[in-house]
């Protein structure tokens, strides 16, 4: 039975171009029976081909109830019609590196679950339905994610990982981790870095402590780190997670397929360096109708002014940082040859490290790298839920929570059509578009 013959048992509405966030229009029958998208090519997530002339039904408590072709899928009597012809359909993203609620402007130590909420909504305007916040956490974030179990939710998903765990002792490590489980985080978080020479780097004995604790108590643990034998002596140690790039010498076969034997992710953070010495002079995006879309005037002026930019042009680390991305780069596309897993994650956040916009950036830069458009928006989407440990969002797929944009362009034929978005869901509420 087509979608055309089941029209007359259902509400009639129709999705048209992106503008300022309006409420989807509802009826009696899209509480009782949902919503079916129809019409639209949908790309799960998963890796599968698009489903052309596709429709998605979403149930009234918030989750996908059915994903197929228009022959294939039963619409609901009742369900409200919403017709996405010539549209692509496609999950939110998921950043599985970021940092929620510390910053105001370009200050951080502003921590508030207003802050955390208005961030939350300003990353869900851009697309990323999913931010992992890696360290920095509070009970206000936790209390926000706790809420978020809702058919009502209203801007993006938020886990936490508690502060970020340090000490030079075993006791002192294993009572920040005792203290992140009692808040309820749902990652760890270390640093293995020693920021190109400038501080002392967690030694091997620490993070096997730290690894060892936080497997006792439940929690997997994300490495922050910089180099090639940081990174395999972590994952010989039992790391779950690495969560920036190798920057300091070519991945190796050993490297690679130890990620892929013990299934660890790789996230690659490149937007991070970007911002380390892009500031040296006006960036281009400071022209662009996506990034001022959201930008705070104030930040952006201020992120111009003259001794600033003469400060990040003189900085030795922030030139060794430009050199380190080209690496990254590289490090990224061999290791996503080989097999290793790899999750999207910019390190938004922190001051400079534009939400939301960051998170497109990194994909660009994961275009740049080599990378297809297949497979960097499977890590943006699938492949990220599986990486923070979520099997209830990343895919379209029946169960599911219904976090997915509404795109005007295929971003399968280049990733920078995600920008072209005319609407975005969570939990099936319109969060972003007109109707």
């Amino acid at each position: 039975m087509s979608v055309s013959n089941r029209v007359s048992t259902a509400t009639l509405l129709v999705v048209t171009a992106c503008a300022p966030t309006e409420e989807a229009p509802t009826t009696a029958s899209d509480e009782r029976s949902g919503r079916a998208y129809v019409g639209a090519t949908i790309v799960d997530g998963g890796g599968g081909g698009p489903i052309v002339n596709g429709v998605m039904v979403v149930g009234a408590d918030g989750r996908i109830a059915a994903v197929g072709g228009a022959d294939e899928v039963t619409v609901p009597e009742g369900a409200a019609i919403i017709d996405v012809t010539g549209r692509y359909l496609v999950p939110g993203l998921i950043n599985a590196h970021g940092h929620v609620g510390d910053t105001r402007g370009l200050e951080a130590g502003h921590y508030s679950r207003e802050n955390v909420l208005a961030q939350l909504g300003l990353y869900a305007r851009y697309g990323v339905t999913t931010v992992l916040s890696l360290g920095g956490d509070a009970e206000e974030g936790v209390v926000v994610r706790d809420e978020q179990d809702s058919a009502d939710l209203d801007r993006a998903r938020l886990y936490v990982a508690g502060a970020v765990v340090a000490g030079e002792t075993e006791s002192a490590v294993r009572e920040m981790i005792d203290g992140n489980a009692a808040l309820g985080a749902d990652f760890i978080k270390i640093r293995v870095d020693d920021n190109l020479g400038a501080t002392a780097k967690m030694t091997p004995e620490i993070y096997q402590a730290v690894i060892d604790r936080a497997h006792e108590v439940g929690l997997p643990v994300a490495a922050h780190l910089f180099y090639l034998d940081d990174a395999k002596g972590l994952l010989a140690a039992g790391v779950d997670f690495v969560v920036h790039s190798v920057r300091d010498t070519d991945v190796d076969g050993e490297l690679a397929r130890a990620l892929v034997e013990a299934d660890v992710c790789y996230s690659p953070t490149l937007a991070r360096e970007v911002t380390t010495f892009v500031y040296e002079d006006t960036p281009d995006f400071f022209s662009d109708p996506f990034f001022l879309a959201e930008a705070d005037p104030a930040v952006v002026e201020a992120l111009q002014a003259p001794e600033r930019q003469e400060r990040v042009r003189n900085s030795a680390t922030a030139q060794a940082y430009k050199a380190a991305l080209r690496q990254a780069q590289s490090n990224v596309k061999a290791l996503s040859d080989a097999g290793v897993t790899i999750a999207m994650g910019t390190d938004t956040g922190p001051p400079g490290r534009f939400q939301g916009f960051y998170e497109h950036m990194e994909l660009a830069l994961m275009a740049e790298a080599g990378m297809s458009p297949a497979d960097i928006l499977v890590a943006a989407t699938g492949d990220a839920a599986r990486c923070i440990g979520r099997d209830d969002i990343g895919t379209l797929t029946p169960g599911k929570w219904a976090d997915f944009l509404i795109l005007g362009a295929d971003p399968l034929s280049d990733i920078a059509n995600l920008r072209s978005i005319e609407s975005v869901w969570i939990a099936g509420n319109q969060i972003r578009g007109s109707s």
